[in-house]
């Protein structure tokens, strides 16, 4: 028989039909790796030694509807190497039509978007408001703006659109940040690279790991600046980035984004993940232009003030509060780090929340609040792997190696977190270099899934199958054109005196794009009390009685 807790099976010897002992079962199955079966055959693209930083940061990863199908489709970046940089075809992206029941089948030759060239992370949003999902890579050395054009193909519109941002670039997300209807496009920029001139493997200090020879940056590197286009409204975007104050004159590592409205005022705020330098936050002021203001609301750098190598953002209401913290994966011995969101400023509580400690070893990258159990609180999953694969070389004791395992939390209700990473058998504990992290449902069965881009080999495509989860919703919203994804609203999901919070965001994780319908465990309750929607423009809807089990659309 089986025994349900919570979250979690405990699984003893039983007696069949027949009368023969039963061995034990094994840990209970919460995610299965159905990338095999599903179809999926990519191979992300990487250079064995990873001599040059360029070959170490890639591997964006998307989950969108890209026809419209009511089944989340999935794109994979690749990247190039420095031996094959000079030909864009030595990789290919690979984009993936969701069959349904768990099967993809490539399409990528026929989409448009095989050949970013050097790849990094990808973000999607309905750019022009005709409807359909349309998708920008970032690139070393260019980046792609394709424009959906209906029929299962992508148009490069990058040069028309004024967005072929040069050097390279890393994080990306769309968002009406002046409220006028129209989607704009903020891109971080990591590090200023000549391909013909990089930094010789093992130099200096700055290329040296714990007395190894690793590759040089970024410290010891320039830092690029970051750039906002803002969307003209008629195919066109304009450089906004030093009018709006977000250009980064003095050149930091950018890398995760994430846009949301931190207090609540309706305008959309930035956050910049900042690799080895202090993270930005850009307070909108409502005029066009922002104030960085990431030292007074304290989520710059540690809680002792120490800068770190972050990488991923992950938004997420994981206490109820009504507002949105942040989770942001950092560098080996640095901790992730765990903001909460108290209103007016964050509150570093990695430590207490009890998620700091066990990442310490890790370097962190794509990074999610997802519940994976359905019982109304957000759990917690970052996603690991070293830029440094010298590490196995020599015995290192402070950190886990070149290849390492994933991170899951276990939302305690009370503020803390639980690590269960190995409570669920293998698929957890195995050790890989993972770089982007997508989540959603991908078969519509009220579960979350993730998929995860790792840079060196092929992907993983982890199918929710945790049978104890609870009731759930999922809610997509249909935008008013031309912000057809209602990017930026919020969705409030009561049920008793239990209030769920989402938003729609574009441009998430560690340079990569979950799926925008937002999900919701319900635990045991069965109907939900009301659905609320905060549109992007601060109209309401508001919906009641609502059964649960089931996806509602809610159109503006």
């Amino acid at each position: 028989m089986t025994i349900r807790v919570p979250g979690l099976f405990l699984a003893v010897t039983c007696v069949t039909a027949a009368g023969a002992m039963q061995p034990a079962s094994p840990a209970a199955i919460l995610f299965r790796d159905i990338t095999k079966d599903a179809g999926i055959t990519f191979e992300h693209h990487a250079a064995p030694e990873k001599k040059f930083i360029v070959e170490s940061m890639s591997g964006g990863v998307a989950l969108f509807d890209y026809d419209n199908d009511g089944l989340p489709d999935i794109y994979f970046v690749d990247s190039l190497t420095v031996e094959t940089a000079g030909n864009s075809n030595a990789a290919q992206s690979a984009l993936y039509h969701n069959l349904g029941s768990g099967r993809f089948e490539d399409v990528t030759g026929k989409s448009g978007l095989a050949h970013p060239g050097w790849g990094m992370g990808v973000c999607t949003g309905d750019e022009n408001g005709d409807g359909w999902e349309d998708v920008y890579v970032t690139a070393i050395g260019g980046n792609h703006l394709y424009r959906n054009r209906h029929d299962g193909t992508f148009e490069d519109v990058t040069e028309r659109a004024g967005v072929g941002a040069s050097g390279w670039s890393a994080g990306c997300g769309f968002a009406d940040y002046d409220r006028d209807g129209h989607l704009d496009l903020f891109v971080s920029r990591y590090v200023k690279i000549d391909l013909a001139h990089l930094p010789e493997f093992g130099k200096d200090k700055t290329c040296e790991y714990r007395g190894i020879a690793v590759q040089c940056g970024p410290r010891g590197l320039q830092g690029e600046s970051d750039l906002l286009f803002r969307n003209d409204g008629n195919g066109r975007f304009t450089d906004v980035s030093d009018r709006a104050g977000v250009s980064d004159p003095r050149g930091y590592f950018g890398l995760g984004i994430a846009w949301f409205d931190y207090n609540d005022d309706g305008w959309p705020d930035l956050y910049v993940a900042n690799d080895s330098t202090p993270n930005f936050m850009y307070v909108n002021q409502k005029n066009g232009t922002f104030k960085e203001q990431a030292f007074p609301l304290g989520v710059a750098v540690s809680e002792d003030g120490a800068e770190q190598g972050s990488m991923g953002v992950a938004l997420g209401d994981y206490d109820h509060s009504g507002r949105f913290s942040l989770f942001v994966t950092n560098f080996a011995e640095e901790y992730n780090a765990l903001y909460h969101n108290d209103g007016d400023h964050f509150s570093d509580v990695s430590f207490r929340s009890r998620t700091a400690a066990s990442s310490l070893p890790y370097v962190g990258w794509g990074d999610a609040f997802l519940d994976y159990d359905n019982d109304t609180w957000a759990d917690i999953i970052a996603i690991n792997g070293h830029v440094y694969p010298q590490l196995d070389k020599v015995k290192m004791g402070v950190s886990a190696g070149y290849r390492q395992r994933k991170l899951l939390y276990r939302n305690r209700g009370d503020g803390t977190f639980e690590d269960v990473s190995t409570r669920f058998g293998p698929v957890l504990t195995e050790p890989r270099v993972s770089r982007g992290l997508a989540m959603g449902d991908i078969d519509n069965d009220g579960r979350v899934d993730v998929v995860i881009n790792d840079l060196d080999g092929g992907p993983q495509v982890l199918h929710n199958e945790l049978t104890s989860a609870g009731n759930w919703v999922i809610v997509k919203l249909k935008g008013a054109a031309p912000n057809t994804d209602a990017i930026g609203a919020v969705i409030t999901v009561t049920t008793g005196a239990v209030r769920q919070r989402a938003l729609i965001q574009s441009g998430t994780s560690y340079i990569s794009q979950n799926d925008m319908r937002q999900h919701f465990g319900l635990g045991s309750a069965e109907v939900v009390d009301s659905i609320e929607v905060r549109w992007p423009d601060g109209t309401t809807t508001k919906q009641e009685r609502v059964k649960g089990n089931q996806i509602v659309t809610i159109t503006k």
